[in-house]
């Protein structure tokens, strides 16, 4: 997590002039908008929208009371519908878990001062394992396949600290090499694909490893496990994992990269105002053809590289800039390569809603991270797009369900030092659960976007963003986000009827019937339309 990911500095674009003025879609439009759809004309296979589970449920599947662990996982994983047609859940179609170094047992000798952010680790000291270990993680892991999570991707942060130079799950200062010991790489790979093989047997199965996590930060403070590493040691890691799982015929694909920021994972760092030093450009240089540490031919490794939105989203028009560039840069490495949106919460300061510093359970945060949904979807073409973490404790913009001790009526206290929150407290929807779930919920894995322009559309401040995905047969799901403070009217141009779930303030995905040629859009709301 890139809790202290640094800010870019870029250069303006040559050539690029964004002119908002006379260009944003007015909010006082009488006449409909109208969305052009031609699912003739496709774009990127969807692989899916997910969330980790790092690291609240660890604690909260192991110590809370059961009703309040089955309705967090009903909010996050469940597809059913209640009796007036509206979904309980939003429907994750990607369930992270993460693979802990160990933390958990050190304690306080783990230097990680927070109990929220240790982890178990399933390999003991004497390379023997615990298959018991990260118990309540394996909790929400098994109701995630209850209730019909689709595909399922481990990721460890570091090492087991019994593999690490330093003995611990975070790195020494100054060295921006991977924390593991000399000579033991390949006893990581074999660790890695225990794992996953053990889960295997148990029908519990990853479709995916994603090896490494932000490897460009140094991670040399006691915050939460993570490691450094250089885009050679991460290639070397690879190709053991590659032939391990080849070896043991498990189905797992491997998926990397994690970059810390999109920069990272498109070009030399220099461009962006920071030092390059080996461990940026990650599209060309693990997929590019022409690269000696070319990986796209190796068994199990999914053609995709992935990063994450954080520093990249203010101002509004470098959004759209960096966007442009990352789809530009990973076509231009690989053309069959495609690209994952991988990570993200709330971190840069911004004149919408300041920044990631006290949660906000409204729409104001829900409605600015589905612009950076939207963008990433048509504009970075992201075929998979996930969130941070699942569940938060703390005050802070970087979950989707919040927990807290329900001392102040509708909130109450926060934080690692609200003691009481390890066995129970007050579990907290939030408007941005349900926003995700506008996406989440309708499009699934295997659907794929096709061409929808909003009249007048623009990524910026009072617009009406819109994008369609085309699933079996004629089924269609267009998501439409008001971001002005007016009602809207849409007419899709189809003559049928919808299925229209609407999220605003007063409403979680709530379901009603409406007309595509007039297609009631509330003011500061996400619809979702379902045309079959």
């Amino acid at each position: 997590m890139a809790y202290r990911a640094q800010l870019l500095s870029v250069a303006p674009v040559v050539g690029l002039c964004l002119v908002l003025t006379g260009l944003i879609l007015s909010a006082q439009a009488a006449e409909a908008i109208h969305i052009q759809i031609d699912p003739a004309v496709t774009y990127q296979t969807i692989d899916g929208f997910g969330a980790s589970d790092a690291w609240q449920c660890a604690i909260v599947g192991n110590n809370w009371p059961l009703e309040k662990r089955e309705r967090i996982a009903d909010l996050l994983f469940s597809r059913e519908i209640d009796a007036k047609g509206n979904p309980k859940g939003i429907g994750l179609s990607i369930w992270r878990f993460n693979i802990g170094a160990g933390t958990a047992e050190q304690g306080d000798t783990s230097d990680i001062r927070n109990p929220w952010r240790r982890a178990e680790c399933f390999r003991n000291s004497d390379g023997s394992y615990d298959w018991s270990k990260q118990a309540g993680q394996q909790w929400f892991l098994r109701g995630a396949h209850q209730r019909g999570v689709e595909r399922f991707l481990a990721f460890p942060n570091s090492a087991p600290v019994n593999l690490t130079r330093n003995g611990k799950g975070y790195a020494a200062k100054g060295l921006p090499y991977l924390n593991i010991k000399p000579g033991r790489l390949d006893a990581y790979a074999t660790f890695l694909v225990d794992v996953l093989e053990h889960f295997q047997k148990e029908g519990l199965g990853f479709d995916y490893l994603s090896p490494f996590n932000e490897p460009q930060w140094a991670w040399d403070e006691a915050g939460q496990e993570g490691t450094p590493a250089l885009n050679t040691e991460l290639y070397a890691l690879i190709r053991y994992l590659s032939k391990e799982l080849s070896q043991r015929k498990l189905a797992t694909q491997i998926v990397i990269g994690e970059a810390g920021t999109i920069g990272h994972a498109f070009t030399n760092m220099e461009y962006m105002g920071m030092k390059s030093d080996g461990r940026d450009a990650q599209a060309q240089f693990f997929f590019s053809p022409e690269s000696p540490f070319y990986i796209g031919d190796l068994p199990n490794v999914a053609p995709v590289i992935s990063a994450h939105s954080y520093q990249s989203v203010w101002p509004l028009d470098r959004q759209v800039e960096y966007r442009h560039m990352l789809q530009e840069a990973v076509k231009a490495a690989n053309p069959k390569l495609g690209y994952w949106m991988s990570e993200y919460c709330i971190l840069e300061k911004n004149d919408e809603i300041r920044g990631g510093g006290r949660r906000d359970l409204g729409m104001d945060t829900a409605l600015f991270v589905a612009r950076i949904i939207h963008n990433d979807l048509t504009i970075a073409q992201a075929r998979s797009w996930q969130w941070w973490t699942a569940v938060s404790e703390v005050d802070y913009k970087d979950g989707l369900v919040y927990l807290d001790d329900g001392s102040k009526g509708d909130s109450g206290r926060m934080g690692p030092e609200t003691v009481s929150l390890m066995n129970d407290g007050m579990v907290r929807e939030s408007k941005l659960l349900w926003v995700l779930g506008n996406y989440s919920r309708f499009v699934r894995p295997g659907m794929i976007r096709v061409k929808c322009l909003a009249q007048l559309e623009q990524p910026f401040v009072n617009s009406v963003l819109a994008s369609a995905y085309r699933g079996s047969g004629t089924s269609l799901a267009v998501v439409i986000v008001n971001l002005s403070r007016e009602d809207q009217h849409c007419d899709l141009g189809l003559a049928k009827k919808f299925d229209v779930y609407t999220t605003s303030g007063k409403a979680n995905l709530e379901k009603n019937l409406q007309n595509g040629s007039n297609i009631i859009l509330p003011a500061r709301a996400v619809i979702t339309c379902l045309c079959k």
